[in-house]
């Protein structure tokens, strides 16, 4: 698919892009490449091919799950201004 000079200088416009009137061709070209290998990678068949989350097949290595800090909720809602059955208090902010 090829873009003209004037379907770029419409796109750019809806984009609201400026672009300098000599380049107008250049982005033209490179659009249009982009848009021909789009079309060309259409093409392939991918029918059998199934859906991968990472193109190499990697997994992420999990650490195991567990609790590394002990809690010091107490510590904190010491020097808290106002709290309750462990839940800090704050002042209402909506009217």
């Amino acid at each position: 698919m090829s873009l003209t000079a004037e379907e770029v200088r419409k796109i750019a416009h809806l984009a609201r892009l400026s672009i300098q009137e000599e380049k107008v061709q250049t982005y033209a070209d490179n659009l249009s490449g982009i848009l021909d290998l789009v079309a060309q990678m259409e093409t392939v068949n991918t029918d059998d091919v199934a859906p991968m989350a990472h193109p190499q097949e990697v997994t992420q290595r999990l650490r195991e799950d567990v609790v590394t800090e002990t809690s010091q909720r107490e510590k904190f809602q010491q020097i808290a201004p106002a709290t309750e059955a462990g839940l800090y208090l704050v002042p209402k902010v909506i009217e």
